[in-house]
């Protein structure tokens, strides 16, 4: 079994693990960060000379291709780095692991693709509105973590995990995805990480027409920044902060307004996809947010009881596996593990 050093580099924060060949597994955390290069040294010193035979990339997007993981040659990257323009906020610190890792290990580079677990999305759900010659349709995203949470569920749910399931991955970053069969049949987010729902400083979906004015305000760097920077719950609490941890803590009435303007449009969410499948039989909660924020979880679920889910308020506290009342449907909290999915991808390149 070969040793994997997995990496997720994102906007502002590295994850990493270190899964050996023995069966052990070292995590290593780099949060708000302003430059990556420092986190990565820290990272090399931390790892004690402990060589990977391979290291695995979370990418937030992968293009039009079919392909859940590829190795990344000179061609690969070239590709990956001419499609930047899709995750703004996210590539550059992707392409950056990559670099880094280059400098330190002269081993294979995986790239593994939150994109690919939608590609069994149908046509109702990948298809825009948009005259279909512009090349443009929807994604969905958070798919490592989507693809990983569909390999527990079975364990916990049998039978039952092959019917309608939504998924919520609650985090700064934020959407919700509907499985059928374990797969990916619908999803919030869309042609860019930059929709779906309210995140920590990304606005979700909104009127175009408030984009076209926004346009006619600011160039597009301009607009750029304010679309993945100043928005959402930054925005929404009034600049106070974009981290729902912040805002729980807070007792401003802006900060509380973020939270609930959240909740609601979770909520939303949970209904719409609940909708279009015809009822749902169970819900999941993970991320960040989603792991962690019981009143979140108490709010967003409180409303709910006519699709039939309810909490049980001890469960929901200490965030125990299965949270709902007696009688009511499955809802679960399932760690987020985009890291343990990029070793099960990495493998498959191990010959």
């Amino acid at each position: 079994m070969p040793t994997i050093l997995t990496i997720n580099s994102g906007s502002s924060s590295i994850k990493a693990s270190l899964f050996t060949a023995d069966g052990s597994r070292r995590n290593f955390r780099y949060e708000h960060l302003r430059e990556h290069a420092s986190a990565f040294e820290q990272l090399m010193h931390e790892l004690k000379g402990h060589a990977p035979d391979i290291v695995g990339h979370r990418f937030v997007h992968g293009g039009e291709i079919e392909d859940a993981a590829r190795l990344v040659d000179a061609a690969e990257q070239a590709r990956l780095e001419s499609i930047v323009h899709l995750a703004p906020l996210h590539l550059p610190g992707n392409l950056m692991g990559i670099d880094l890792c280059q400098q330190y290990f002269a081993v294979p580079q995986i790239a593994c693709f939150d994109t690919a677990f939608h590609n069994t999305l149908p046509d109702l759900a990948r298809r825009l509105p948009i005259p279909q010659e512009l090349g443009l349709r929807r994604f969905g995203f958070h798919g490592l973590n989507y693809a990983h949470i569909a390999t527990q569920l079975s364990d916990t749910l049998g039978n039952s995990a092959h019917g309608k399931i939504v998924v919520a991955h609650l985090g700064s970053g934020a959407s919700l995805c509907l499985l059928e069969d374990l797969k990916s049949v619908d999803t919030t987010m869309g042609y860019t990480p930059a929709g779906g729902i309210t995140m920590g400083t990304r606005s979700g979906d909104l009127d175009p027409g408030i984009m076209l004015e926004l346009s006619k305000r600011f160039d597009a760097t301009q607009l750029s920044d304010i679309v993945f920077h100043k928005m959402g719950l930054l925005a929404l609490s009034n600049g106070e902060s974009s981290e729902m941890n912040e805002l729980l803590s807070s007792a401003s009435k802006a900060a509380g307004f973020a939270v609930d303007y959240f909740c609601y449009q979770v909520r939303a969410a949970i209904g719409s996809l609940a909708a279009k499948s015809g009822g749902i039989d169970a819900l999941v909660f993970t991320g960040g947010i989603g792991e962690h924020a019981a009143v979140i979880r108490e709010k967003i679920c409180a409303p709910l009881d006519f699709l039939g889910f309810s909490l049980n308020d001890q469960a929901n506290q200490t965030g125990a596996l299965r949270i709902e009342q007696s009688g009511a449907k499955p809802t679960l909290v399932i760690a987020a593990d985009e890291e343990a999915m990029i070793r099960r991808l990495c493998l498959g390149f191990d010959h």
